[in-house]
């Protein structure tokens, strides 16, 4: 009887530390606020520090931009709200191509441990456990992973960190997830990258105007409609397979 009880105690202790990584990743969080890095990932910040930190760069050039890769990915796995903030922030310390590709492949590794987090403590469990529509969605999310998460990765429409999380319930290869969300963050990216380029004069006006300077006075309505015609573009050739398949079955 002992040695039949015996492995249970170990699935437990196995059970329980599959929770491990999305408990670090609240933790993070937590500690995120308590520490009060929200008030210097922001344009606020950067107005005021914008010399100081240019001319930081300037010196150390390579080692800051090491630094910002390591803040950006820690920023996106403990999903703090701030991978907008900080594109700006990469464009004006680094110039568009540099800061644009930091951003990138910063986002991009923190969304894949955000996703293998999620994944370890969640994903098994809620797959089993999902039916009618919901079943359905993820079916086809697995299918055409790739082309939703590129449809999805082009129109911010949902929160970067929710996509990260949805993303690792539908049972998606860590490689296709990976894949979608670099390119699919591109334009987004070096669009920001390009008006985090400029913000130098948005901010000496906001400061002149006695305001805190926004994001919304960096992005126009134009930048908004071009991400979503993207995402239509992009979206044609996955309805186009849909329908093919639908047309074939029947």
């Amino acid at each position: 009887m002992d040695e039949q009880r015996s492995p249970h105690p170990a699935g437990r202790a196995k059970s329980i530390w599959r929770y491990a990584p999305v408990v670090l990743v609240i933790a993070g969080l937590v500690l995120g606020y308590a520490l009060g890095l929200q008030n210097y990932l922001s344009l606020t910040f950067l107005a005021e520090q914008r010399e100081a930190l240019r001319a930081y760069v300037n010196a150390n050039f390579l080692w800051s931009a090491l630094l910002f890769l390591a803040v950006y990915i820690l920023a996106v796995a403990f999903s703090f709200p701030a991978a907008s903030v900080l594109t700006i922030f990469g464009g004006f310390l680094f110039g568009w191509l540099i800061g644009g590709a930091l951003v990138a492949v910063g986002a991009t590794i923190g969304a894949s441990i955000l996703f293998l987090a999620t994944r370890s403590a969640f994903g098994g469990f809620l797959r089993h456990r999902v039916d009618g529509v919901v079943k359905k969605m993820a079916d086809g999310f697995r299918e055409n992973a790739f082309g939703y998460l590129f449809v999805i990765r082009l129109a911010p429409v949902f929160p970067f960190f929710v996509v990260n999380i949805a993303a690792a319930l539908f049972d998606i290869s860590l490689g296709r997830f990976f894949t979608a969300t670099l390119f699919g963050i591109l334009p987004g990216t070096f669009a920001y990258a390009y008006l985090g380029q400029g913000v130098d004069s948005v901010l000496v006006a906001a400061q002149a105007s006695g305001r805190e300077a926004q994001i919304s006075d960096l992005v126009t309505p134009e930048i908004t409609l071009a991400f979503f015609a993207l995402a239509f573009v992009a979206l044609i050739p996955t309805v186009v397979k849909q329908i093919r398949k639908r047309g074939n079955a029947g």
